[in-house]
């Protein structure tokens, strides 16, 4: 009965680790494209100072929510193993590891950088295409 307990929990805690990272990256490439889109037509524009302190307010935006992403990514990167590894564990314990191919830990990983090289790609993006237009 216990055992199903914590399954559930880990299971749980992988599900919320799930979304917790789709909302961090969907949210950085999201607002990557937006300040991409503003700070691409404030380049257009006229090069007054205003426009020219807004493009840099955007970017400072940019720098810090991507690096906050890229943290929380890390992070969630750490748990998910944490949690797989335990999971494996139990599953070793229970005789049932037959079922799970411990090689679907090393997809997890490449799915992550994945996830944080398409970030920092928008990111750089959103910030060097304006100033090019500029």
């Amino acid at each position: 009965m216990m055992i199903e307990k914590v399954h559930e929990h880990i299971l749980g805690e992988l599900n919320a680790n799930t979304r917790t990272d789709t909302i961090f990256v969907l949210t950085a490439i999201l607002l990557n494209l937006i300040t991409l889109g503003i700070n691409s037509g404030l380049a257009s524009g006229s090069g007054d100072v205003t426009n020219t302190i807004v493009m840099f307010t955007f970017v400072f935006l940019i720098l810090v929510v991507n690096f906050v992403v890229e943290v929380g990514l890390i992070r969630g990167r750490q748990m998910r193993k944490k949690l797989l590894d335990g999971l494996m564990k139990m599953y070793k314990d229970q005789g049932v590891d037959g079922y799970y191919d411990p090689s679907m830990l090393g997809d997890y990983k490449t799915r992550y950088n994945l996830f944080m090289l398409t970030v920092l790609v928008t990111g750089l993006i959103a910030i060097f295409i304006p100033f090019v237009i500029r």
